[in-house]
């Protein structure tokens, strides 16, 4: 990683404190989490946690494109096909830095505004979520879409899909749908719609505000800027009933064949089963799998069988055949591993949830 990849910079308050600022600043790769960028993030959070002087945290990405478009699936791709035996390690070390790094966000003692402009897709959507103040713009777009890719929602999708309407978090963790700032409002994955062109406002505005209650201070400054009327027209809830008689079914392959075989003539819904059709079909295995084991556990929990399932992952041919077809060798589609969703055995994706470290020595144990 290169200095510029994650900068931090601090804003002076009027209080003679401070406002600590992180950008990921990759705009090229839409700002994508490469392992260094994580651990450098989680350092700067750990020591502005520990400086009595910052007042609070504001976590951006560079460019007017994206937030962050997910982690760095280049440099995963290039573990898991040239390393000699040892993409599993490489895989543990991305992972379990990725999942604390969230974990650390959803527990973060200070005020932490996401300033979530632009595309926030995967990994970035963990960040996101997992933010004290999740501020999206007339211009976001939010989605877990690694259908694509041969990998599932992780990130803690299968612990905040269960907090959405019934059959929602199936529906986007099958198809990756894509979200506007309204949807994000409406499905909790966000708190506030404030105008991209006011960014630099919002910042001037916690530079001047009492810190003498840090999180009442903020949220007033952003409740200032909120304007809910920016917000497209939101996609989910207007079909809520049709996206929950599609998965409302005993298994994954009826709930695949219902949304591939739906006739409604819909734009938003057509995409989705296009994604769909070509996507891989263990993948909606893998997210049926975990919506059923998560439907009552803890954020903890979640992410301990993510770091298992994505360690699994790459020792499997699905993800690296998803991440060449999509980003390495476009000219050639993917070749999955099984044609459809039916073809799949259940033995098959036993496989993927084959433990890999007990209670005691589990990497994430101590969450």
């Amino acid at each position: 990683m290169t200095e510029s990849e994650v900068t931090f910079e601090e804003q002076p308050t009027r209080d003679g404190g401070r406002i600590g600022i992180a950008t990921l600043n990759a705009p090229g790769s839409l700002n994508a989490l490469s392992l260094a960028m994580i651990t450098s993030l989680h350092a700067k959070l750990d020591a502005w946690v520990d400086d009595v002087s910052v007042h609070a945290v504001w976590l951006q990405g560079a460019g007017d494109k994206a937030f962050c478009a997910g982690g760095d699936v280049v440099a995963l791709y290039r573990a898991m096909t040239q390393s000699s035996g040892g993409e599993g390690e490489a895989a543990q070390a991305y992972f379990e830095a990725e999942y604390r790094l969230d974990h650390c966000l959803h527990h973060y003692p200070k005020p932490l505004i996401v300033w979530g402009d632009g595309v926030a897709m995967g990994g970035g959507l963990g960040l996101l979520v997992a933010a004290d103040q999740r501020i999206v713009t007339e211009t976001s777009r939010l989605a877990m879409p690694e259908i694509s890719i041969g990998l599932y929602p992780d990130v803690g999708a299968s612990w905040f899909f269960q907090r959405m309407p019934a059959g929602v978090g199936l529906y986007l963790g099958v198809t990756g749908a894509q979200l506007n700032a309204r949807d994000a409002l409406e499905l909790g994955l966000a708190d506030r719609v404030i105008a991209s062109e006011a960014r630099q406002d919002v910042l001037k505005a916690l530079e001047r505000a009492d810190y003498r209650y840090p999180h009442q201070a903020v949220r007033e400054i952003l409740r200032g800027f909120e304007t809910r009327t920016l917000a497209p027209q939101a996609e989910v809830m207007p079909r809520l009933d049709h996206l929950q008689s599609l998965c409302d079914a005993a298994d994954i392959t009826q709930v695949v064949r219902r949304i591939l075989d739906d006739p409604r003539e819909d734009a938003w819904l057509a995409a989705n089963r296009a994604r769909l059709a070509a996507g891989c079909p263990a993948t909606a295995h893998l997210v049926w799998r975990m919506l059923c084991r998560h439907r009552h556990g803890s954020l903890a929990e979640t992410f301990r069988d993510e770091l298992m399932l994505s360690v699994q992952c790459c020792r499997h041919t699905e993800l690296a055949e998803g991440i060449r077809a999509l980003l390495i060798d476009k000219d050639r589609a993917p070749q999955w591993a099984y044609k459809d969703v039916a073809s799949v055995p259940a033995s098959y994706i036993d496989g993927f949830f084959m433990p890999l470290w007990d209670a005691e020595t589990h990497p994430l144990a101590d969450l």
